[in-house]
């Protein structure tokens, strides 16, 4: 099977949300998935704030990717951080997930990017495997640290 790969358009919001959500299952988090359209419209399609990628086979929409910049002050140079990564299950181990990632290699490189980075859960050993295949480093050293919703309002305040 051929996977094409293009990106998403404003008409893609409810596949896009679609993903999304089916991500958030797999990864037994629905309930935390408070997105809607209205609100990807504006962060993506009109703010510009991040970027999604299609992949379809023979135009049935089969996965999808989610990425916006970052910065490294190590590197001097930005990055690409890829927020979601999801292929479908009946389509999953038949190499679609690393043609998304040499996608995103290419773009990186095109704009000069330093790194591309990702957070995958630990319990996901699938996909770590995956990512050490492909060469991918897992960073064990950092703690990933999120301050979120009432504890945000509060940092805010001082």
């Amino acid at each position: 099977m051929d996977m094409k790969l293009r990106f998403a358009e404003k008409k893609d919001l409810s596949l896009v949300l679609q993903f999304i959500k089916e991500l958030a299952t797999y990864e037994n988090l629905l309930q935390d998935v408070t997105a809607t359209e209205e609100l990807l419209d504006k962060n993506i399609f009109q703010e510009k704030k991040a970027e999604v990628i299609i992949g379809e086979v023979d135009g049935v929409p089969m996965a999808f990717a989610l990425f916006f910049s970052n910065f490294s002050t190590f590197l001097g140079k930005p990055g690409l951080y890829l927020e979601d990564l999801y292929v479908k299950e009946e389509y999953r181990g038949q190499g679609f997930g690393k043609q998304i990632l040499s996608f995103l290699a290419n773009i990186a490189l095109k704009r000069e990017y330093g790194r591309i980075e990702w957070w995958v859960l630990d319990w996901n050993t699938p996909s770590i495997e995956f990512y050490k295949q492909i060469g991918a480093i897992p960073m064990d050293e950092w703690t990933v640290f999120r301050v979120t919703e009432d504890k945000l309002k509060l940092l805010a305040n001082g």
